[in-house]
């Protein structure tokens, strides 16, 4: 029954970007700019190779793609400070606005169940998003001398879906407090922008607050594994982020519920 409410939830909230023109217009935007820099950045980086190779300066084998991942995800986080607020301000905003979040706070399915829902299908939907760009990677390195480091591939991209997710689950949260998807946007915004910035007010710190938020800070973590440094605590990091958006919004239509009744 839990599964197949789950399922039921997730398909509803997938299929909905696929009949709302906002989408399409955030998907267009997205691909057109991300579009921009990979072929900007690939270029770069195989003109400044043309210019070494010419000057014979280049007198080893240089990692391309690795060089390339570590300058596109840095282009890519920098997008979804905008784009991932877009994504999320809506999950529960339009339904408080439509009156349909009662429904769903007085429903027999359980709040978890809804917000794991929602939060898999507006992140089902960011991998579409991210899809073209992977078939790219695809088709440009499968030939790449050196080989592909696979390693370094697959921590990049895990830990995008990673920061992305918990950054999802958290506007998940600030969507379900307002019928404003301005607003819950705005706030998501600002939330995600004091996270980018931490390291910065981290460094000017004493300990053990200094500590205690480099511990606390998602991009620091999220560099680390595109660089491929795997670290537990890093997944732990982001699993709890993601675990403490789902718990709060669970609570908050649980609130919604209690007044209710």
């Amino acid at each position: 029954m839990i599964l197949t409410n789950l399922a039921a939830i997730f398909r509803k909230e997938f299929q909905s970007y696929f009949t709302s023109p906002f989408a399409y217009i955030i998907a267009a935007v997205f691909w057109l700019i991300g579009g921009f820099f990979f072929s900007a950045i690939l270029e770069q980086i195989l003109q400044t190779l043309s210019f070494l190779e010419q000057r014979g300066q280049l007198s080893t084998p240089v990692d391309v793609p690795g060089q390339f991942i570590d300058n596109f995800f840095g282009v890519i986080i920098s997008l979804l400070l905008v784009l991932l607020p877009a994504l999320s301000m809506g999950l529960y905003s339009e339904e408080r606005k439509r009156g349909t979040l009662e429904l769903l706070a007085t429903s027999p399915i359980t709040n978890w169940v809804v917000a794991v829902g929602k939060l898999l299908g507006v992140l089902a939907f960011f991998i579409v998003l991210m899809i073209p760009f992977w078939i790219y990677e695809i088709i440009i390195f499968s030939n790449a001398s050196p080989p592909v480091n696979l390693n370094i591939i697959l921590l990049s991209h895990g830990s995008l879906i990673l920061i992305a997710t918990a950054i999802l689950s958290l506007g998940m949260f600030i969507s379900s407090l307002t019928d404003s998807g301005i607003l819950a946007y705005i706030l998501t915004f600002i939330l995600i922008l004091f996270l980018w910035i931490m390291d910065a007010i981290t460094a000017n710190l004493q300990d053990p607050f200094k500590t205690i938020l480099s511990y606390l800070s998602l991009f620091d973590r999220y560099t680390d594994l595109v660089k491929g440094v795997l670290d537990i605590s890093s997944l732990v990091l982001f699993a709890s982020y993601i675990l403490l958006g789902i718990f709060l919004t669970a609570q908050s239509i649980e609130a919604l519920r209690y007044q209710r009744s």
